[in-house]
């Protein structure tokens, strides 16, 4: 696709400079005269590249105006800025709003050309990092065969269809997003933008802004998350960190079906699939107060519910030979082999689910260990801090032999079911028992059998 540079100058003159200029390098260009048109034609669409004269019909800056209207609705689009006025503040002032380079007039044809081929490169290695840490994301499988995420699994297949509003639940780490860009990716919007907006990371003052963007005195806009999200789908992550105060303008929204931007006066239609996020318990956060339960029945049209890795562990060998493949690939080593029956990673309790786990293995990748050893001393010095059997060894030093036995077996066996996902055949054969003692077994030490 050709790479399309708007053009805005009021001299004539120049205006015609740059669009043979440009048309001879083989671009595709749009042309302004002025404030308004320039506008225009960056609401109706928007540019790959953009050269802003500072000056033009309505003030001595209004071309920073149109580079800060470039840059509110997309950051990634390069801007030259070229004036025949050039002074140091004002060079400052373009880079800091955010300019791609800065040319005085009279400018030389060559270096001006130069300026736009670095920012074509610029542009398209943006544009090439974004579909590679997409695709790197969308080709990441929801990976395991514990009952929980075969469940989730078949919800997404479900409801992917629809345009249901969902909240998915689950700790830090556990892959909620990973789950919400799968249903986006399976939806009939898969084709439409897919935003994330994050509560927890928000500036308190910047939620209404960020949420329906602004109408500025300038006559420029702002656009917010729901704006952006139009035709697609929003993911509100960590929702239950934002403000009574803005909660309560997004229930308006979701009843209403429309909002006004701040400082604007018009309402803005658009049609957004909104997902929600959670590591908080919304139930418990509408008890003390501080989320609103007709906002939480509003968003909980259809409930995920992620578990944590450590009541999920016959998905951790699984995962971690999923992992194993794709960062071995990726960092252009062998397949690293790491054992997924270690003691310290089923038996770690996994405060960062399977983030922490992919950090884990991403860390013994960057190390390139040469033996399996080498690999298992990792993983050990890793998991050192919050290993379960040390806690079990520790924990036995106050307690009586027979006592300390029948933990250690409980837990054993507790931790043994998980790993075979309740199956009791597998489990039985594991530890080398009949399956009618395995049994008894577990009824003796009040273990309940899950299927």
């Amino acid at each position: 696709m050709a790479i399309e540079i708007l053009i805005v100058d009021d001299n004539a003159d120049i205006r015609n400079i740059l669009n043979e200029l440009i048309l001879d390098a083989g671009y595709k260009t749009r042309v302004a005269a002025n404030y308004d048109q320039a506008l225009a034609e960056i609401n109706k669409k928007m540019p790959d590249v953009a050269i802003l004269d500072v000056k033009l019909d309505k003030g001595d800056n209004d071309g920073i105006e149109l580079l800060s209207h470039i840059k509110s609705k997309n950051n990634d689009v390069p801007v030259i800025i070229i004036t025949g006025h050039a002074n140091v503040e004002l060079a400052v002032s373009a880079l800091k709003h955010g300019a791609f380079e800065f040319i005085e007039k009279p400018f030389d044809k060559t270096r001006l050309l130069n300026f736009v081929k670095r920012a074509v490169e610029n542009l398209n290695l943006k544009s090439q990092n974004k579909e590679y840490e997409t695709k790197l994301f969308y080709s990441y499988d929801l990976v395991g065969d514990s009952k929980n995420i075969s469940s989730i699994r078949d919800q997404i297949e479900k409801i992917s269809i629809t345009a249901s509003r969902i909240l998915i639940n689950g700790p830090s780490g556990s892959g909620k997003e990973l789950i919400a860009r799968k249903i986006h990716k399976r939806s009939k919007r898969n084709n439409k933008p897919f935003i994330i907006l994050n509560g927890a990371l928000l500036d308190s003052n910047k939620y209404e802004l960020e949420l329906f963007g602004e109408e500025k005195e300038n006559g420029s806009i702002s656009y917010g998350a729901l704006e952006k999200a139009n035709e697609g789908t929003l993911l509100i992550d960590q929702v239950s960190e934002i403000p009574l105060a803005i909660q309560s303008k997004i229930l308006r929204v979701l009843t209403d079906q429309k909002f006004k931007r701040l400082n604007g006066n018009s309402d803005i239609n658009v049609n957004v699939r909104i997902i929600c996020s959670s590591s908080k318990d919304l139930k418990e956060e509408i008890k003390i107060g501080n989320f609103r339960e007709d906002l939480y029945h509003r968003l909980n049209v259809f409930e995920i519910n992620v578990k944590p890795l450590n009541e999920r562990i016959s998905d951790i060998p699984l995962l971690i030979d999923y992992f194993s493949s794709i960062i071995s690939k990726s960092y252009n080593i062998s397949k690293l082999e790491i054992d997924t029956n270690d003691s310290y990673i089923l038996n770690h309790n996994w405060k960062g689910n399977v983030r922490e786990l992919r950090n884990l293995i991403e860390r013994i990748a960057i190390l390139q260990p040469d033996s399996k050893d080498k690999v298992s001393n990792i993983v050990k010095e890793s998991l050192k801090n919050d290993s379960y059997v040390e806690k079990v060894n520790e924990n036995s030093l106050s307690i009586p032999l027979k006592e300390a036995r029948e933990k250690f077996e409980k837990e054993y066996l507790t931790m043994q079911l998980k790993k075979f996902n309740g199956n009791i055949s597998k489990t039985a054969n594991f530890v080398g028992m009949e399956r009618s003692a395995l049994h008894r077994k577990l009824k003796g030490l009040g273990i309940k059998e899950f299927n």
